[in-house]
Formats: C-alpha cells, structure tokens, sequence
C-alpha cells in the first residue's frame, strides 16, 4: 500500500506549516454548507442556467451516483461563496469511502479514515483548498463521522441482520469485504486503519429498524453502515487521533460532528475536550465542534449548554460547542410563510430564559439554517419546492442572520434551488449541472452573483458583519399595532413580525412583512435605547429616517412602511 498510511501509529501531530488563528468569536461567522459531488466539478466552459433554454429531463437513476465535484472544483469558488458573504465552509465528508460503490457519493460510508477519496481530489488538493479559504478569511470545517464505518464487512452468509433486543449480543463476525483477491489486505479492502480491523471494535447488533427505541438507536446499525462500539478506549483513542492529525495535515479550523444523538455521551465528550485541548496546544484556541441532535431543546441541552440550568438529572455531558438548530427548523419555515402562529415561534426563545442562566448568550449554542442535506420533518423538499416566492427565501435567510444564532446557508437556496422528491438526491441537486442538476436540468451551472436571493442575502450579512448586536445581542420580540394605541403580538401569520436585538447602548429593530401585500404596522421598541423624538434610518434600504413616537400610555414606537414580504434593519440615527 504505497503512499498511504495504514495505522494511527504512523501519525504526526506537529502541524504541517503555520496555524491559521481560530476566530474569537464563531458568531461573527456565516457558514455555508456543501455537499463537495455537488458544488462543483473544476471544469470550464459549463453554460450558465437560463430557464428558457436549459436542456430538461433529468435521468432518476443518476440521482443517487457520483456527479464529479471534487475539491478544487470548490476552490475555484471561494470568490462565490466569499462574495455571498459567508465566512466559514463547511464541506460534506471527504474520506475514502468505499471504492467499488457508486452511491456513497455523499461521503458517510467510509471505509479509509486517513485518505482523501480519490473521486474528491488528493490531500494536497484540500491543503491548497484550505490556504485559498484561509487568505480569503474563511475558515473550513470538515464533516466527520465517529460512530459508524462504511459497509466494511459483513454478518455471517452476507445475510442482513436485524436489530433484536433478547439476541444473544454481539452477532458473529462475518467476513472482511475484498476487492483485490491479492492475499492480505490491500487498500481499496477492509476497513483502514488497521487498529479498526478487529472485529470487537463494532457492536454487531444489527440494522435499526425502530429509531424511536432508545437502545437500538444507540447501538445499532445504521442500514449497512457498520456501528463502531466508540465506549470502547482502543476506538475512542483511534479516532481521537484520526481527527488531531486531520487538524494538524489540513490546518481545519472546526468539525461538524455527525448523528450525536447515537453515541455514548461520555465517549463524546471525551473525543471533543480532547481534539480541542489538542487545537488549544497548536494555537487554535476557539476550535469549533458542532453536532447534529435531532431533538428539542431540553435534548440538545445534554451536548451543550456549559451556561445551561439542568436539575435533577446526571446525565449531562456538555461537550460540544453547538448544535444545529433542529428546534428553530422545525417551525421556521411554516412561520415565514404565514402557515404558523408566529407564537411559536417566540415561545420558543422565552424558554431560553429557564434554560440559560445568560439567555443573550445562547446564541452561541446553534447553528441555524433552513434547507439542509437530510430532511427530518418534511421529507425531501428544500425551502422553495412549490413556492412561487423567492423572496421568502430572502426572509428566512435575512431571519437567520438577524436573530440569535450562528447563521447557516445550504448550497443552492441562493439561486432559489427547489429540490423535492421521493429520496434525499432529490434535496442533493448539482451546482454544476452534470446529469442531476436543478429545476430538473442537465449540463448547466448555477453561480448566479446576480441572482435575486444571492443578491438579497449579500446585503443582510453585510449589515450583520457591520452591527455587533446582530451577532451578539439579546432577542426580544416587539409588539405592534394596526392603529398606534392596542399593541399585541401577532396572532397569525401573514402580519409583520418584529424583534430587537439588544447590546449594552444599542437597539437593532428588524421588521419582516410575511405577508404577501404591504403593511404599514406600528411596532414597539425599547423607550430608554431608542427614546420618544429620536429618528431610526434602515439600515437595509436607506430612505427617510422614521420617527420614533410614543402612545399617552408612554409606550415607544415607530411606525414602518413595508412591501409585500420585504425585510428593514433600523437602528437608531445618531
């Protein structure tokens, strides 16, 4: 096995060349998101998308099989993704999977934790990519997977085996799966690296097929991916090691850390302190771990939440620095588009009152987004399936990068992608067209600056970038008025929804109109930071200063003109 390294034993920690600085603050970030066989494939003279011209009628059948991005195919993007405004990239697995498979293009099946997969590039390929991003001030963040291998092997007679709790436990150990008849182990066979290649490294229970049993989903497989019993010291130090040296090759500046929910907690806080205490050594000393929970908030406060008020329970490891925001996904959508009572919406963020000692600091526990690569309560349809308004696309991102929370963008909702289907590939369209392109489109790209969305978005994170309160400052929601004397929250969703965020001397007012006709609401602000008589400007679209008034009960407000679906930023004219 030339070139390769086949055990942890091999490593070298000593990073590879000057560290990159972690960030001081990863609120100050906007991530954007990408599947790498998805963004872009490096390769020239690909026509743009033109709705009226662009060959139609994708083949199904290619849907879930490598398209060809690869890495430097994100590279030459940077500019793209820079210019939208996003700082940090956070990139699908790129470890070797599974040679002989066409279908693991998404990268969670691997079968070489210590290799670049050849379809994706070379590991020169992702240091370039990472020093491009770092002279560009964006930061990388690799997609990692701890508790599961790819289909590496098998259960005795390649039988699928089931989940079967009285089942004398662990199943017998089948065999290794080869694809080189070369006696031994060669590259492309087994599992690498070889401190992997025991058989008592994995729980051998068999697939999951009840995800709500506790026990199973900890324990079991996940489909043909293979659990890795990660309680165990020799896993848990393996892949401890697997990751520092990822950090110390690439210069990685965080991970996002795959399915938690299914791991031992104890074992997860282990591997997080320890990979941070490693990037604290090398002189990253804000290295970023978030995790995907899929769960409420009392849920995701297991895995975060060092400010977080837990009684009564011993089962708390807060190990990671974040979670995706599965709470706020799962009724953000319907909120903008006016199909939920946006009380949901603002009970959710009273209740961070009971859960955080310093509720303003919460924010820096999400990582919030509205599309995203796996659906789990709307089963594959991204934001714009269906939806003859891209501007809601513009409210639900504007919503993200104005509230609490470190803001998330998929790949694609900026050109106003509108995947659905009856499978995940439906939701995993190409940005370069290939044969599984958006809007069921063959052989065009879509890096559209001048796309309304794209165009949209640049401006709010702009503003974002500029006022620390949008990244740092407490939420509080604003009631409003039809008349400018009864002020009540809305109680249906096409109305004006309102919320300040809140910094020492500074109040930030965003108003987004989720309706699709103009309003003209009166909305409250705080009467000490944006007194009766000031002026606020938007900051968004500049125009008039509006004037801030006040009821004869002393109640402090300012009326604002919005268009149909249109988002303000006002702050207080100095």
């Amino acid at each position: 096995m030339a070139n390769t390294v086949e055990s942890v034993k091999e490593l070298e920690f000593t990073p590879c060349g000057e560290v990159f600085p972690s960030p001081r603050d990863w609120r100050d970030q906007f991530i954007y998101f990408l599947l790498v066989d998805r963004f872009d494939n490096n390769q020239d003279a690909i026509p743009p998308y033109d709705p009226n011209t662009a060959p139609r009628g994708r083949d199904p059948e290619h849907g879930d099989k490598f398209q060809g991005g690869n890495l430097k195919g994100v590279t030459r993007r940077l500019d793209y993704i820079r210019n939208l405004g996003c700082t940090a990239i956070w990139l699908s697995p790129i470890f070797k999977n599974r040679q002989e498979k066409d279908d693991s293009y998404h990268g969670y099946g691997i079968q070489h934790f210590l290799e670049i997969d050849k379809r994706f590039g070379t590991l020169e390929d992702l240091q370039e990519l990472v020093r491009q991003a770092h002279a560009r001030a964006l930061y990388i963040i690799l997609d990692i997977i701890l508790n599961h291998t790819g289909d590496n092997w098998a259960y005795p007679g390649d039988y699928p085996y089931y989940y079967w709790p009285a089942a004398p436990a662990p199943f017998d150990f089948g065999f290794w799966r080869e694809v080189d008849p070369t006696p031994g182990f060669q590259e492309d066979d087994a599992v690498w690296p070889v401190e992997l290649q025991d058989p008592e490294c994995y729980k051998r229970r068999g697939q999951i097929w009840n995800w709500n049993d506790h026990d199973q989903a900890l324990n079991g497989d996940f489909q043909s991916l293979k659990e890795l019993d990660i309680a165990r010291p020799k896993v848990l130090d393996t892949l401890i090691k697997i990751y520092k040296y990822w950090i110390a090759v690439a210069d990685i500046d965080g991970y996002r850390v795959d399915t938690v929910k299914h791991m031992e907690s104890s074992a997860t806080a282990i591997f997080c302190n320890a990979v941070r205490e490693y990037a604290k050594r090398i002189g990253k000393h804000n290295f970023f771990i978030f995790g995907e929970v899929v769960g409420d908030d009392l849920t995701l406060q297991r895995y975060i939440g060092r400010n977080s008020r837990i009684e009564g329970t011993n089962e708390r490891f807060p190990s990671l620095d974040a979670c995706l925001d599965f709470p706020l996904y799962f009724i953000l959508e319907e909120v903008i588009k006016g199909f939920k009572n946006p009380a949901e919406l603002r009970e959710r963020y009273e209740r961070f009152k009971t859960l955080y000692a310093d509720h303003g600091e919460a924010s820096r526990y999400f990582v919030t987004f509205v599309d995203n690569h796996d659906q789990m309560s709307r089963p594959y349809r991204r934001f714009m399936h269906g939806n003859p308004y891209p501007q809601q696309a513009v409210l639900a991102l504007g919503y993200l990068l104005t509230s609490q929370g470190i803001p998330c963008i998929y790949y694609g909702t900026e050109q106003g992608f509108d995947g659905g289907g009856e499978d995940d590939e439906y939701v995993r369209e190409c940005m370069f067209g290939g044969a599984w392109g958006a809007f069921d489109t063959t052989g065009v790209q879509f890096f559209n600056e001048q796309h309304q969305i794209y165009q949209g978005i640049e401006t709010i994170a702009r503003i974002r970038a500029q006022e620390p309160a949008l990244r740092y400052g407490r939420l509080y929601f604003r009631e409003l008025s039809e008349d400018g004397n009864t002020f009540g929250y809305p109680t249906t969703g096409h109305c004006t929804l309102a919320y300040s965020r809140v910094l020492d001397t500074d109040e930030v007012l965003v108003a987004l109109n989720l309706d699709l006709t103009g309003r003209n609401d009166y909305l409250s602000v705080d009467r000490n930071l944006t007194p009766p008589g000031s002026e606020m400007i938007d900051l968004l679209h500049g125009g008039a200063p509006l004037s801030v008034e006040e009821t004869s009960f002393g109640r402090a407000f300012v009326r604002v003109p919005l268009q149909g679906l249109q988002i303000a930023i006002l702050k207080r004219r100095q």
